[in-house]
């Protein structure tokens, strides 16, 4: 199989790569050897705007931050509404609406707000990471087994111990689940901010790029989101089997089939 992916990659790398020297205008479209050159360059000689190391770094504090406040407030407010059904259904509309806003278009709003620093950015990456787990925490507190409640207040269990014994725990494989895309939702809350004003960050490596027509420095860019993206995903799936490591195997998982 790893074979059969890496031979699709060759193949495609080099069509690109026969098309761009013979057939299409690279100017436009680039190709592999033209965007490996330009990584080479930024990973050794830098960027325009000083270490590539120094770009990633504050990109990936960006996303962090809005990843962890968002997906904080979205597990709060969406385990608080799914258990309580008077405050969700009166909150409904707002929410809704709230949602439908285009969340991208309020990072113009953040820079007015925050400035051109870091705090902007983060809070792009809120919105953005907020709703994804937001709803995912809220299906997952009203997806509860009712009777495993019933028999825990009537052993005598208080509602902290239902919340810290049965709600969470029963909800965890719902918040794990929307983390995945969330970071991704936390590094395109973080580029965008970058591109809407900033003086630091690989959005900012892409804008740049696009204004000089350097179609090979935003595929570039592009690489490296990605490849930060690929890593945080391993990182959440990693956190994803120890937070569920207390689920019993399926018969399927424990036979290996």
């Amino acid at each position: 199989m790893t074979g059969l992916r890496v031979l699709a990659v060759v193949a495609w790398l080099g069509s690109w790569e026969l098309a761009g020297t013979h057939w299409i205008d690279p100017f436009y479209y680039s190709k592999p050897s033209n965007i490996w050159q330009r990584l080479v360059d930024w990973f050794t000689t830098g960027t325009a705007f000083g270490s590539i190391w120094e770009q990633i770094s504050v990109t990936l504090q960006e996303a962090v931050l809005g990843f962890l406040i968002g997906s904080a407030a979205g597990v709060v407010f969406g385990i608080l509404l799914g258990r309580a059904r008077l405050l969700a259904d009166v909150c409904a509309p707002f929410v809704k609406a709230a949602n439908a806003i285009p969340r991208i278009v309020l990072a113009s709003l953040f820079v007015i707000w925050f400035g051109l620093g870091l705090s902007s950015k983060v809070a792009t990456a809120v919105v953005l990471v907020f709703f994804a787990v937001f709803f995912n925490a809220f299906q997952g507190a009203r997806e509860v087994d009712r009777t495993l409640v019933d028999n825990a207040r009537i052993l005598g269990a208080g509602k902290r111990q239902i919340m810290t014994s049965i709600v969470l725990p029963s909800a965890t494989s719902w918040i794990t689940a929307s983390l995945h895309t969330a970071f991704g939702f936390a590094l395109i809350g973080a580029v965008v901010g970058e591109f809407v004003g900033a003086d630091k960050g690989l959005g900012l490596l892409i804008n740049n790029a696009q204004g000089t027509f350097d179609s090979a420095g935003i595929y570039a860019g592009m690489i490296v989101i990605t490849v930060i993206a690929l890593i945080a995903e391993s990182l959440i799936t990693l956190l994803e089997g120890h937070l569920l490591a207390w689920r019993p195997q399926s018969q399927s998982s424990a036979t290996g089939l």
